[in-house]
């Protein structure tokens, strides 16, 4: 029992069931955000690649995807709502204690990613949380 068990193993390792993959109708510039129109879903199976549309709609490019190609979890993440060189407000809250000011984003963010701000009182750069109203948190705890 246990030799046919294996055997069972070994060829459903070998042979995986078929799978399907989501690919580019066209090609797709990179900071382009992606729509039902843009993707299809083909029969096979890449590692890596998503299975579903809905797994990308949304989402943006981060880099070229060409016609017929797969897209990996790598290739889309959640759209950018910091540009760069677009002036942000820098906030930094503890307590009862909140002090804002303006900055200017060094790079492209999106909700939640940490990114560096240059204040422009100052002229030091900081780093900080992309908070889903754009604001920049930088230290203390972020306030919601």
């Amino acid at each position: 029992m246990t030799k046919h068990l294996f055997m069972i193993v070994a060829l459903w390792l070998a042979y995986p069931a078929g799978a399907d993959t989501v690919v580019a109708t066209r090609t797709i510039r990179a900071q382009t955000l992606l729509t039902a129109a843009d993707l299809a879903v083909v029969e096979g199976k890449h590692p890596g690649a998503i299975t579903t549309i809905d797994e990308a709609i949304g989402l943006e490019a981060r880099v070229m995807l060409y016609t017929g190609r797969p897209i990996s979890r790598s290739d889309i993440a959640p759209a950018a709502i910091i540009a760069r060189n677009q002036v942000v407000p820098l906030v930094y809250s503890q307590g009862g204690l909140s002090i804002t000011a303006e900055g200017r984003a060094l790079d492209r963010a999106a909700v939640g990613d940490f990114v560096r701000v240059m204040n422009l009182s100052s002229r030091t750069t900081v780093s900080g949380v992309v908070a889903p109203d754009g604001a920049i948190h930088v230290g203390g705890t972020p306030s919601h």
